[in-house]
């Protein structure tokens, strides 16, 4: 019999009158009632552990990205500065940390070879086959020196080529020079250019297949060719840097001293540009003072969570050994490989830890190693293996391994464990609740037929009775 049955019932009079199904409901709730209530505040507990052992994580891996963001900004270090920007472009190499001043006078750019062959009258006519072949060196008025460390380059060139055949085909050749057909007012014409540098230069060679000649026309050497067709010489750029003559076979000339390298643009005979430093102090000041900011914001978190009467984090290993990491973080050698007298730690650039565990910054600290050693201090600041960044980032690191039951992101994974735990005997309970309703229910509704049935049993003794008394 179920539930509607016995409503039914109890609405006509019969049983006992009390609801079964009810009654049987709540008897097989109150029998896991405490247990329930235990897991539920178990479950809150976890929740609020979850979410400040999150919280804290994210606020470290936050720093670390923040951090070094600005220190891949690039203002955090010495960069250099060019007087005549239009001269030359100037960059940090990045092999060391630059200092000082320099002058720079450009007298030649690196230049490249541009040959033009004969015009053609029709740029579709058959300029014969066979072989072109390209030869290195350095190309002078009247002279060539073959570079002897350079194989020569040759082209095969079909039956039936064009001007455009025969430059698809030296482009084709990989050959370090690029050829296109170009339509002057004389014509087509062949147009090949090498690469930057006196090294460089080239001639033009030709193998004619008989029956098919015609190739030897494009051929030139600077013995005896047509002087006109050399547009440009391959050549290398020259230049002073503090009145020390240098060469480059580009104009990107790489690293010419200590930090410091050039790519030119243009010449300035007679009138030197100067290559300084920016000053990044008050950009590092800023970071530091930054810096210091955040790490209270963190501490003052942690400092809550972890406290022994209230905190979430109260004996979590995570928090403990991120609060162990912060204490230290003054201390730590955090450049291992900085020369003797050059700083190596963040107590050394101003930051300083309060007996509460708090931070603070001493700029006046950070401007006398900055004066002492500027470069040292610069080099704090890099995406090198060591530094401030790596140190921070190390310990976000550190925070985020999952995989690492001492870290904020294994405790999140401990807690997220218990929690599925407690979702499946909370889910387990529910079972066991039901089957015990459907028992008592079936019980319940078998008792109250058989006291129906008994008190109708009985209400009918009564009415003989009352009868048997009524005719004596």
């Amino acid at each position: 019999m179920d539930s509607s049955t016995t409503s039914i019932v109890s609405a006509l009079g019969a049983g006992s009158g009390v609801d079964m199904a009810a009654l049987a409901r709540n008897l097989a709730d109150a029998q896991y009632q405490t247990r329930i209530e235990q897991l539920g505040m178990k479950s809150e507990a976890l929740d609020a552990k979850i979410s400040a052992a999150s919280t804290l994580k994210n606020q470290v891996l936050q720093l670390s990205g923040a951090l070094g963001e600005r220190v891949r900004n690039g203002d955090l270090a010495p960069s250099p500065i060019i007087s005549a920007p239009s001269v030359a472009s100037v960059a940090r190499s990045g092999t060391s940390e630059p200092a000082g001043n320099y002058t720079l006078e450009v007298f030649e750019l690196a230049s490249a070879q541009t040959l033009t062959g004969p015009a053609v009258a029709d740029a579709s006519a058959v300029v014969g086959s066979g072989t072109l072949t390209l030869r290195f060196g350095e190309v002078a008025p009247g002279s060539f020196t073959p570079d002897a460390g350079r194989a020569p380059v040759t082209i095969d060139i079909a039956s039936g080529a064009t001007l455009a055949d025969v430059a698809a085909s030296i482009n084709a050749s990989d050959a370090g020079v690029s050829a296109y057909v170009a339509t002057s007012v004389n014509g087509a014409q062949l147009v090949i250019k090498g690469a930057e540098g006196a090294a460089n230069g080239f001639v033009l060679e030709a193998t004619e297949t008989p029956g098919e000649e015609g190739l030897a026309a494009l051929t030139w050497e600077p013995v005896g060719g047509d002087t006109s067709r050399l547009l440009a010489q391959s050549g290398d750029a020259r230049f002073e840097l503090d009145g020390i003559e240098m060469t480059s076979p580009t104009n990107k000339a790489g690293e010419v001293a200590p930090g410091i390298s050039l790519t030119l643009a243009a010449t300035n005979i007679g009138n030197p540009a100067r290559i300084g430093f920016s000053d990044p102090s008050d950009a590092i000041s800023s970071v530091m003072s930054d810096l210091t900011s955040a790490l209270n914001e963190i501490v003052a978190d942690l400092s809550a969570a972890m406290d022994p009467q209230t905190g979430d984090l109260a004996r979590d290993d995570g928090a403990r050994t991120l609060r162990r990491s912060l204490s230290q973080l003054g201390s730590t050698v955090i450049m291992p490989n900085a020369a003797v007298g050059a700083p190596a730690t963040l107590a050394e650039l101003g930051l300083a830890i309060n007996r509460d565990g708090s931070f603070s910054f001493d700029d006046t600290t950070l401007k006398a190693a900055m004066a002492r050693d500027p470069e040292a201090v610069a080099a704090m600041f890099t995406n090198g293996l060591y530094g401030v960044y790596s140190t921070i980032d190390k310990i976000s690191r550190n925070a985020a391994t999952a995989g690492n039951p001492g870290s904020l992101a294994g405790s999140v994974s401990r807690y997220s464990s218990q929690q599925a735990r407690i979702s499946e005997e909370n889910a387990k309970i529910a079972e066991k609740q039901e089957v015990l309703r459907a028992r008592l229910t079936k019980q319940f509704v078998a008792a109250d037929t058989r006291i129906g049935m008994s008190q109708s049993t009985l209400s009918f003794l009564e009415a003989q009775v009352a009868l048997w008394n009524k005719n004596d």
